[in-house]
């Protein structure tokens, strides 16, 4: 069998296994390694051939083998020292995923074969394992890239005009009943003409997928009947996951995961990927030897310098990439540069990206990994997410990043979590996150677009678990409920978890409502987190990562069809008016063409705000005129629009407050656009000077009528 493949030198470039045709090139970088075999598998244990590849170039191992054909299952065995307490772990017993592959099959079998040394010996990893890890790993596939676009172009949305809607691939569709049931929980399942129009009719422009890149499943987990269900434990940054295609995995998820993304661009729907290369799945010194770890420990992760058995860890996961090294940047660059170019994604949400722009140590916001990203042609065109914090005390960064790139604005989330949850002194913060956060940005010239707005997103509760618990209830992820933040800013509204109480439901409707509404009014760009429109709960678990059941799936029987209809009137109120998402900042002391402010904060009399109820413990309500008149935008059918004033009344309180509207010189007339007050508020629309009363934890927004 090994007398039939003939390996011939083959090109140092492009890294991984290409396909020409009529044979592939395989290029492997290993800096320190002193030998390399390429093993090809003719099923998923039955190993077929060894070629030892003897070309090397810049470090990189390579051949060309005619013959070789989409579909062919490989890995590699690389040699050369192992010493652990050198920071090398080279064990050519262990087959290794090529990190460039494009297509990954198997699962792994967590066997002891899978680490590089002898699981309960007692030198614990400074031992070696002799235990062939072959039959035990997935395997790197040969791909075909050859695909038909038909002219596929992104929507280029501007991010002003956008509304993300974080979900996950599988939970979205597993139990929609519109979805034939073969197709649910996969990327076909996500493209399913019943999923496209829902998020169409919802009025969402990008979908931001969590982890897609193959993944693994920890071992602890599988042992308590758990698995990784959110996906943030990578081992192919090239390779769409597996488990997400409902066609199969020789090559079948790149094609499925390439129609599903050109579906949405033919909805005008970006795609934007939740990418993970802070760490791999490999973690510490404990960890499994099956990709990186043993082709070349020292290019690929930190090390502790005066310890390199120890991996420094910034990201809670037991590793870190070194993205200091030209290696790792490159692999990083050339994954982005992939699944823009061959996979026409629109964008990607960084995450811990603290850890990726660390230098020696610290946060280096204008370091070597930002910068890289700043000058390609390519990725700097797309959508750049900063999730702007790793686990180290100096990692959190919000308002940090340079311009280009728009962060998870975590400061947005505590601020208005706290003002309806009732906390003092919070009204100067509230306002300054509804402006878009200008106190984070804006000082170094980037608009209100750089502050992506949440409430809630897929780590921690719900949006109706954070009206219906003030603890964790994270039992079921079997780590005696220790897991998870503590802190969540939440409140249960007076009862913990499901109530039969009118008043209760009545009050966490109304809540579920004031956070929808404050996210779909403020200035920047805003993330919606899959099943908030319809009142998922994960009853009360906040930390669902190992969860792949109907705890984290979005149950569609049971949706909450008024507060999905209260977000799409939200979601086009916002399209159809651009003064409620505008390009520039809203400034202080600047008027208009009529006289009026561009922004004014009103008193109870409709008089200016006194500068001093701003820092008062009683104050708790907000009364905003924004001026509209001249700002010019499309409507959601493309349509140009010039828009009206608006007024804003936010009451946080506990007593319903009674508000003079302003005078005739703001507007003549006031329509109501938006209440979620319970009762009401008597009419649709005020004359210029009637007293309004606004119920307590309640929202109202009225716009001009001249």
């Amino acid at each position: 069998m090994q007398e039939k493949y003939a390996p011939v030198p083959g090109r140092s470039f492009p890294l991984g296994a290409e396909w020409d045709g009529k044979g592939t090139n395989f290029a492997l970088f290993a800096e320190n390694a002193e030998r390399v075999e390429l093993c090809l598998y003719a099923n998923a244990v039955e190993e077929e051939a060894r070629i030892e590849i003897v070309e090397r170039d810049h470090h990189i191992f390579h051949c060309y083998i005619k013959g070789i054909h989409p579909g062919q299952l490989y890995g590699y065995r690389v040699y050369g020292p192992y010493e652990p307490e050198n920071g090398k772990r080279f064990n050519p017993n262990k087959l290794l995923l090529d990190p460039y592959a494009k297509a990954i099959s198997g699962e792994m079998v967590w066997d002891d074969a899978v680490f590089g040394y002898q699981i309960g010996g007692a030198d614990g990893d400074l031992s070696f394992s002799m235990a062939d890890s072959g039959p035990f790993v997935p395997k790197s596939l040969v791909a075909d890239l050859n695909y038909d676009w038909e002219g596929d172009t992104s929507p280029k949305i501007p991010y002003g005009q956008s509304v993300i809607y974080e979900l996950h691939v599988k939970g979205f569709s597993k139990l929609n009943p519109h979805i034939p049931e073969n197709l649910r929980g996969t990327y076909a399942g996500l493209s399913h003409p019943a999923s496209i129009e829902y998020l169409k009719s919802l009025g969402i422009t990008a979908i931001e997928l969590m982890p897609v890149h193959h993944f693994i499943s920890d071992g602890y987990l599988q042992e308590k009947g758990l698995s990784n269900y959110w996906g943030y434990n990578t081992l192919g940054f090239f390779a769409p996951e597996g488990k997400y295609s409902s066609s199969g995995t020789n090559g079948e998820q790149i094609v499925e995961f390439r129609d599903m993304v050109k579906n949405m661009h033919r909805n005008g729907i970006e795609v934007i990927l939740d990418v993970v290369y802070n760490h791999t799945a490999e973690g510490n010194e404990q960890g499994p030897t099956v990709c990186f770890r043993g082709i070349d420990n020292e290019t690929y992760y930190r090390l502790e310098e005066t310890q390199k058995r120890y991996y420094t860890d910034y990201t809670g996961t037991g590793n870190t990439l070194d993205t200091r090294l030209p290696a790792v940047l490159r692999l990083i660059m050339d994954s982005l540069r992939f699944w823009v170019e061959e996979m026409h994604v629109d964008g990607f949400r960084f995450d811990l990206a603290s850890a990726l722009a660390r230098g020696s140590d610290e946060v280096e916001t204008l370091g070597t990994f930002l910068n890289i990203i700043h000058q390609d042609p390519v990725i700097s065109q797309v959508k750049l997410i900063a999730e702007p914090w790793d686990i180290n005390e100096d990692g959190y960064q919000v308002g940090q990043f340079p311009a280009g790139w728009a962060e998870w604005n975590g400061k947005y989330r505590d601020s208005v979590r706290r003002f309806w949850k009732g906390d003092k002194r919070m009204l100067g913060c509230f306002a300054q996150r509804f402006l878009g956060s200008p106190d984070l940005y804006m000082q170094s010239f980037r608009r209100p677009s750089a502050s992506i707005n949440f409430i809630t997103a897929h780590d921690g509760f719900t949006l109706h678990d954070l009206v219906s618990y003030n603890e964790k209830h994270n039992e079921a992820n079997g780590e005696d409920n220790n897991d998870g933040e503590s802190n969540n800013d939440s409140w249960n509204c007076g009862e913990e978890g499901e109530t039969n109480s009118v008043t209760i439901n009545l009050l966490r409707k109304k809540q579920k409502m004031n956070f929808m509404a404050t996210l779909l009014l403020s200035q920047g760009v805003p993330m919606i987190a899959a099943g908030d429109e319809i009142s998922k709960t994960q009853k009360g678990n906040n930390n669902a990562y190992c969860q792949d059941n109907e705890i984290s799936w979005l149950n569609w029987t049971e949706a909450d069809t008024e507060m999905l209809e209260f977000t799409k009137k939200l979601i086009l109120l916002r399209q159809n008016h651009p003064s409620l998402s505008r390009r520039e900042w809203i400034m202080d002391k600047q008027f208009g063409a009529d006289g009026l402010p561009h922004i004014a904060w009103l008193s109870a009399t409709g008089e200016l705000m006194d500068d001093q109820k701003w820092e008062l413990d009683d104050e708790n309500t907000l009364r905003v005129f924004l001026h509209g008149e001249g700002i010019s935008g499309m409507d959601k059918n493309g349509t140009d629009i010039i828009d009206s004033h608006f007024l804003l009344i936010f009451n946080g309180g506990e007593c319903e407050i009674c508000f003079k509207l302003p005078g005739i010189r703001f507007s003549q007339k006031w329509k109501v656009e938006v209440s979620t007050a319970v009762k009401g508020v008597g009419k649709e629309k005020f004359l210029a000077g009637e007293a309004l009363c606004v119920e307590e934890k309640s929202i109202i927004v009225l716009r001009a009528i001249f």
